[in-house]
């Protein structure tokens, strides 16, 4: 999903994908901190760059915690733009994966799905409140074909920035007529989406097959790296 060039991943494909329905199998609320020994554990099987991908990313997460929301904004944007961009069938052989954030440094690629989930996670384990941040499905207007971006919403009513990886530039929704707004959605609730705010409660997240595989995925990431934790 999310390529770059117009006539492929068609927006009616988007709005289709939300209402796959699956049972919620688990939850991973925040991404779990990795250990010196989970970091060397994947400096084996993927090599140096990858763990300085990874460190990165760590140290990022801990000296977050002391920087204000909108210096976090700016940080988890401006570090996640620099990965690939890369879409689904040529990176993993899927039409639609959306990937951890592990997975996403990993590999040093991903698309739209892969740059929304890695800085929400992120900004989630920095601190910031579930409430405050959505995935949002758009239409971009002047590619003509669906995409996703994470939004922030300084308040409920406010107008919330856009974190996209087509621009640096952290704006406001309403600044960002390129981006047709249709489903918004965190770890809890989906919405109907107009203008960038949440318009109409229309269920819980669950509903949206990629998502929930995503958090079964990084539920079993997180019990393997506290077993492991627990056998050291």
């Amino acid at each position: 999903m999310c390529l770059r060039r117009p006539g492929r991943c068609l927006y009616r494909c988007c709005v289709a994908a939300l209402f796959a329905g699956l049972t919620l199998l688990a939850t991973a609320d925040q991404p779990q901190l990795l250990s010196d020994a989970s970091i060397e554990g994947y400096r084996e099987l993927y090599g140096e760059q990858a763990a300085r991908r990874l460190t990165a990313w760590q140290n990022l997460i801990r000296e977050g915690n002391q920087l204000s929301e909108p210096e976090k904004l700016e940080r988890v944007n401006r570090f996640f733009n620099q990965v690939r961009f890369l879409d689904d069938i040529a990176h993993w052989g899927k039409e639609d994966y959306w990937a951890t954030p592990v997975e996403f440094l990993i590999s040093n690629g991903g698309d739209c799905e892969d740059f929304s989930i890695a800085k929400y996670y992120t900004l989630r384990v920095m601190g910031v409140a579930e409430e405050r941040l959505s995935l949002s499905y758009v239409k971009a207007l002047e590619l003509n074909q669906a995409h996703m971006v994470l939004t922030y919403y300084p308040n409920p009513t406010a107008m919330p920035l856009v974190l996209d990886n087509l621009i640096n530039s952290i704006r406001p929704a309403n600044e960002r007529p390129d981006l047709l707004h249709v489903y918004t959605f965190n770890g809890e609730s989906l919405w109907l989406s107009k203008k960038g705010q949440r318009a109409e409660l229309v269920g819980t997240s669950d509903r949206l097959k990629p998502w929930v595989q995503l958090q079964s995925r990084m539920e079993n990431n997180r019990v393997n790296i506290q077993q492991s934790q627990e056998r050291q």
